[in-house]
């Protein structure tokens, strides 16, 4: 037997048919369902047609269910509760009482300066509430918003995939940091030529030795020694803590290190471009009650820190 097309099926006379079993009266079934009598005999008529049997019969001052009204009445009962409760959960988020899992892309330098205080508040406010981190390739990040593999990402998005919102939460600079002593901090006057001159150390992940500050540097004709690549951006201050070296690093990132009396800040004698740190999300899920939730989250950690 091949299956029923529902799309030649007018599903609200399956609400139809709960309102008649349950009221046992045409008129009862209407004002329950703000109808009036006539539509209602007209969907009874089509309910009788559909399941070619007579449904209902009245006996007496009630319409008594037949034998199939009553052996189909549990199913049709158990689909539109489901659905009725597919709908809620839909629409009624609460994370108070959540078990939701959310998956988000984020780097190490984004997961350290966002996910300790909104971890943190969550576990307040959202207990049942779980968080995955990934890492993504900024290239893909179109593919795994749109496959839901993650929920949204946070980073530096200049070429925004297609289908995707992206709402702006803080702004970025570098810094210059060194360790704590370090010779370079006595300097009245740092030029762009002794900065150049001192060894550094640059965070990269394209498995080469230029940055954001070689190419400001090639501007005035300058070139410094990168003596140490790593794509892991936590090395760094441990790297600097223990050396001559110096780098650039995220201001926001650079705070929670500085406070371990290690490392110093300078102010860098070249002129760097801030940039936008960013939610990248799909459209498909822009309007989804647990992933809202969660970005209003998102946005209020990073407006408090």
């Amino acid at each position: 037997m091949g299956l029923i097309d529902l799309s030649a099926i007018d599903l609200n006379l399956l609400v139809a048919f709960e309102a008649l079993f349950e009221e046992r009266s045409v008129t009862a079934a209407a004002q329950r369902l703000y109808l009036g009598q006539p539509a209602m005999s007209a969907a009874l008529g089509r309910l009788r047609t559909l399941f070619q049997d007579e449904l209902f019969i009245r006996m007496g001052r009630e319409m008594q269910p037949t034998a199939k009204a009553l052996s189909i009445a549990p199913s049709i009962s158990a689909a539109l509760q489901q659905i009725r409760q597919t709908l809620e959960s839909s629409q009624n988020f609460d994370p108070a009482t959540s078990k939701h899992t959310f998956t988000i892309g984020s780097s190490d330098y984004t997961s350290y300066v966002v996910m300790p205080k909104l971890v943190e508040v969550c576990r307040q406010i959202a207990p049942g509430i779980d968080f995955r981190l990934i890492g993504f390739d900024k290239s893909c990040v179109g593919e795994l918003l749109e496959q839901r593999e993650i929920d949204f990402a946070l980073g530096l998005f200049q070429d925004q995939p297609r289908q995707t919102m992206q709402m702006p939460l803080f702004a970025e600079h570098f810094v210059g940091v060194c360790r704590r002593g370090h010779p370079i901090v006595t300097q009245e006057t740092m030029t762009p030529e002794t900065f150049a001159n001192i060894p550094q150390a640059l965070f990269t992940l394209r498995r080469d030795d230029v940055g954001e500050i070689d190419k400001v540097l090639a501007q005035y004709n300058l070139q410094r020694r990168v003596v140490l690549t790593t794509p892991h951006l936590l090395v760094l201050p441990a790297m600097i803590a223990l050396s001559d070296l110096v780098t650039a690093m995220p201001s926001r990132l650079v705070q929670q290190f500085v406070c371990q009396d290690t490392l110093e800040i300078f102010e860098l004698p070249i002129q760097t471009q801030p940039w936008m740190i960013s939610m990248l999300w799909s459209k498909l899920t822009d309007q989804d009650q647990p992933s809202v939730w969660l970005r209003e989250m998102v946005k209020s950690v990073c407006e408090e820190t």
